[in-house]
């Protein structure tokens, strides 16, 4: 089968893989046809792993695509189902896992195509408890989507930061593929979005999705444009993944009592904090990482309902992978770039 790997830093191939194994017991094996692109898959490109990785790598940590058959002790799935892949191999039997909290496996073996091989090629065997049934209607691309961006945000927002109807957020990089699943999660539960932008036009495209109020960083102090929006009092949520350049910014437009939850840093992994600040402000600080495989089916769900969409910048083909994260890495897409199989 073929299947596009990460042979060295910034080198990426197509090759001819060996085929993907029989499913075993509580296994499928998966057609692949559709990847979404993150900014995780810049840093493995990068060669930004952050732990022990065996090169060649197959790329793709965000994937849907189509049962093709199924091993035994297998329930809920048949062939030609359309289903979502979780991003990590998680073990299922800590006791993280037993909770519904993959994103906390004691025994992960790692991030697909970031340290284990990932989704990039065009067949897959994993187990079962990995894969994600999509309802009837819903797009591939748009299932591809949902393990991770919309998965992440779904937790981000929710599990985490507890946001709410009538609460204000503000929404950093609102013209990211997390950027733009944020400002739809948020306006459909009735809050109030603020969110930064680098350029007047993913301002407009960010409106269209229902952003209240778009600031472009570029032009503006975003810090000091949030604080007059929201007549001094600042913002109850700050939706981060940004980092260092945004950091101090993003803990001053905080309400007193506010929650900055951040499950990024793109723009560097070190930073100072205020702690006068955080504390005579009480202000929660979240990490966030992955999301529970729950958080997929409620993505899915409210795909299908019409909630929200997915914003696709581009579909490109495997061949066009590499430009793809050029793209990405100069920041010149409004949403998702999906690449085909």
């Amino acid at each position: 089968m073929r299947a596009l790997q990460l042979l060295a830093d910034r080198k990426l191939s197509i090759v001819d893989a060996p085929m993907a194994p029989a499913p075993g017991p509580g296994e499928v094996r998966v057609a692949m046809g559709a990847v979404a692109l993150n900014h995780i898959d810049v840093w493995g490109w990068r060669g930004m792993a952050f732990a022990k990785r065996k090169l060649p790598l197959t790329v793709g940590a965000e994937a849907a695509g189509t049962i093709e058959s199924i091993g035994e002790d297998v329930e809920g799935i048949k062939v030609g189902d359309r289903v979502a892949i979780y991003g990590a191999e998680t073990c299922g039997t800590c006791p993280a896992c037993h909770a519904g909290r993959d994103n906390l496996c004691e025994n992960v073996a790692g991030v697909r195509g970031f340290h284990i091989d990932g989704l990039c090629c065009e067949y897959v065997t994993l187990k079962a408890r990995h894969v994600v049934v999509a309802p009837h209607g819903v797009a591939l691309r748009d299932i591809a989507c949902t393990p991770v961006t919309f998965g992440t945000v779904q937790h981000m927002l929710f599990d985490n930061a507890k946001l709410e109807a009538g609460q204000t957020i503000l929404v950093q990089a609102g013209g990211s593929g997390i950027g733009t699943a944020a400002i739809q999660l948020a306006k459909a539960v009735g809050a109030t979005v603020i969110t930064t932008v680098g350029s007047d036009e993913k301002g407009e495209k960010a409106k269209a999705l229902g952003a209240d109020h778009v600031i472009n960083y570029r032009e503006d102090r975003f810090e000091g444009v949030v604080r007059k929006i929201t007549k001094k009092r600042g913002v109850d949520v700050v939706f981060e993944h940004v980092g260092v350049d945004t950091w101090a910014g993003s803990m001053f437009s905080l309400r007193r009592g506010g929650t900055l939850v951040t499950c990024g840093s793109t723009t560097g992994i070190s930073t100072e904090i205020n702690l006068f600040q955080l504390y005579q402000q009480q202000l929660r600080l979240i990490g966030s990482f992955g999301c529970r495989i729950e958080n997929i089916s409620q993505s899915l769900a409210k795909i299908a309902a019409g909630v929200v969409k997915p914003v696709i910048d581009s579909v490109v083909p495997l061949d066009d992978m590499g430009d793809a994260l050029d793209r990405i890495e100069q920041r010149q897409v409004f949403g998702k770039i999906i690449v085909t199989l």
